[in-house]
């Protein structure tokens, strides 16, 4: 990783303002669901307190859409935060209004503070600067550990960074060091798997990892277009008939590469989609017409898990089924538990994939679980990524 990160600076005394992701899940009571983000930016924040900073905190959470909702509050995280590291957190009525400019004032070297939700400004999302220039104006360095959000352009992301010295805290770098290492010096064989509903959400992602990758191991509703681009029925399975050439290019540019694209050989068809509704295995030469496939197969899984065990580099984002219904989550259930047995690194992409790997109870077994969804897909992809560029180089 070549971008400064807190190590490189020094932060004692100083007011160092922190872009943290603390978009939690929470009831309709105001309650966290979930703090894995809280805790995934401890090390960051106890490393600043640790090191004499004066810490602001700022995330978004919900989608306000630039207006002050009590609902999308940041008091709960900020009371979350204080118990997890057993210290007291200010909260701030506003972002950068005046309570957050006396606090801050106020603030001795050790302490913290986390802002009101950024989104309540709709400048935030607009990227403005001068709302960027504001948030600077309470501190003398930046740090960036939100990678959920680091694809976007956003003032507390991006803007920011151009008032102020910026630097990657280490939620960030290890994000990088995990993804960026298999993409760049991946142990070899390395295998990507790749599910999810739709070809076109993949697309820049297959085409970036063919030049990557030994193996690529297709599954989820996005099988089908593949499957309809070797001439097979489909029946009423998911299908997006205007990416079925490039499905056929693409595996075509794999077999000219020498990368195994592996398609499934069986696949579990539905009458309907429902978890109730009849269904069986069948092989993906016999899709009947008036049937959907729901989920990958028996015997795919066993290929699957097979090339997953014999992979000491494994990627894995998107699931293979529809896994929130239990009748269709056993292909994302054997490939999570593949992952988790297999000797080499075993990196889940965000999203619903790291949705899936914590509700199966597998988080814990990976190599790294990454923190973003669509930041980490976009990083797969190779693009750059608005919140990390902007940070300084080494």
């Amino acid at each position: 990783m070549n971008k400064k990160t807190l190590r490189d600076i020094e932060v004692r005394n100083k007011r160092v303002i922190v872009r943290c992701d603390f978009n939690v899940p929470m009831d309709g009571e105001g309650n966290i669901t979930d703090d894995k983000r809280i805790v995934a930016s401890i090390p960051t924040i106890r490393y600043l307190v640790d090191h004499g900073a004066r810490v602001i905190l700022m995330s978004h959470l919900g989608r306000p859409k630039g207006k002050v909702d009590p609902k999308y509050s940041m008091v709960p995280v900020g009371r979350r935060l204080g118990e997890l590291l057993g210290r007291e957190v200010i909260v701030a009525k506003d972002v950068i209004g005046e309570d957050a400019r006396l606090k801050s004032g106020q603030m001795k070297p050790g302490e913290l503070m986390l802002l009101e939700n950024v989104r309540f400004h709709k400048e935030e999302t607009d990227n403005d600067p001068s709302f960027a220039k504001e948030l600077a104006s309470m501190a003398e360095v930046f740090v960036n550990d939100a990678f959920g959000t680091a694809h976007r352009a956003h003032a507390s992301t991006e803007g920011i960074a151009k008032f102020l010295p910026a630097v990657a805290g280490f939620l960030i770098e290890k994000e990088l060091e995990m993804l960026g290492g298999a993409l760049e010096k991946p142990d070899r064989p390395f295998t990507a798997v790749l599910g999810g509903s739709k070809v076109s959400d993949k697309i820049d992602v297959i085409s970036s990892l063919l030049d990557k990758v030994d193996n690529l191991l297709i599954g989820g509703g996005m099988m089908f277009t593949f499957l309809k681009a070797r001439g097979l029925e489909t029946g009423k399975s998911i299908v997006e008939d205007d990416k079925v050439p490039l499905a056929g290019e693409l595996m075509e540019k794999a077999a000219q590469r020498g990368v195994k694209l592996v398609l499934p050989v069986d696949t579990v068809v539905a009458e309907a989609f429902q978890n109730d509704a009849r269904h069986y295995s069948v092989p993906v030469e016999r899709i009947p017409r008036d049937y959907m496939g729901l989920d990958i197969g028996e015997k795919t899984r066993d290929i699957f898990r097979s090339i997953i065990s014999e992979s000491k580099t494994v990627v894995w984002n998107g699931p293979m089924g529809v896994f929130e219904m239990p009748n269709f989550a056993s292909g994302t259930l054997e490939v999570a538990k593949a992952m988790a047995e297999c000797k080499g690194k075993s990196i889940v992409g965000g999203g619903d994939s790291a949705a899936a790997v914590e509700q199966l109870g597998f988080a814990d077994r990976m190599t790294h679980v990454s923190t973003g969804g669509g930041a980490s897909l976009e990083f797969l992809e190779g693009k750059e990524l608005p919140g990390i560029t902007v940070l300084m180089d080494k």
